[in-house]
């Protein structure tokens, strides 16, 4: 099977959906600043531990989502998703692959919504009451380091599984282009929409 197969066959348990919530849920807690920080994790445990998604089903599934319309946290219903598309057989399975992948993709969109939701809606209530508190404060500045720590792991590894061709010139360029659109990304005020454009049509032509 390779690695860039859209859909393949995998065999998932009632026991795997079930834990597969679970982690969803451990993730909604801990994932500071948006569930796309949690990402090397849902990498960790979907792709590398369990096999529910290759390296293609991830990468697709958050940058379409950061391409549409609406949160991003979506990205999460489309790996789940997958995940039931795969566990059908792949899209050629007909409804039946289209209802577990509406299985799936509700699952893991309750499991990272649900427990976060919740919290924060207690927290704010505290923090907000108690916002002049030196440990209150000192708490949401110690955040920014490790949100910013979580953003680069979650690019690293899509930049990471993109990479069909790893010769230096191709990688070489790839991150050129990265660093180019995170510097005018910072200094400027261009539309994050016109990069996403520039570098559709730069995959699109094959450049990169």
């Amino acid at each position: 099977m390779s690695n860039t197969d859209t859909f393949y066959s995998i065999s998932v348990s009632a026991m795997d959906w079930i834990h597969l919530f679970l982690h969803f849920c451990e993730l909604s807690v801990l994932a500071i600043g948006g569930a796309i920080s949690a990402a090397p994790d849902m990498h960790r445990y979907l792709v590398v531990e369990n096999h529910l998604l290759n390296e293609a089903q991830f990468s697709s599934s958050i940058t379409l989502a950061q391409i549409a319309p609406g949160p991003n946290v979506l990205f999460v219903s489309l790996m789940g998703w997958n995940i039931g598309l795969n566990s059908a057989g792949g899209i050629q399975a007909g409804w039946i692959a289209w209802s577990w992948g509406l299985f799936g993709a509700v699952i893991c969109l309750i499991a990272i919504m649900l427990p976060s939701s919740v919290m924060m809606y207690k927290v704010a209530q505290w923090g907000h009451k108690n916002k002049q508190l030196p440990g209150v404060r000192a708490f949401k500045a110690g955040l920014a380091p490790i949100v910013i720590g979580l953003m680069i792991a979650t690019g690293w590894l899509l930049q990471k599984g993109q990479h069909i061709d790893s010769s230096l010139l191709s990688l070489g360029a790839s991150w050129s282009l990265t660093i180019v659109s995170a510097l005018l990304v910072w200094k400027t005020r261009i539309h994050l929409l016109w990069l996403l454009g520039v570098g559709a049509l730069l995959g699109g032509l094959g450049i990169f």
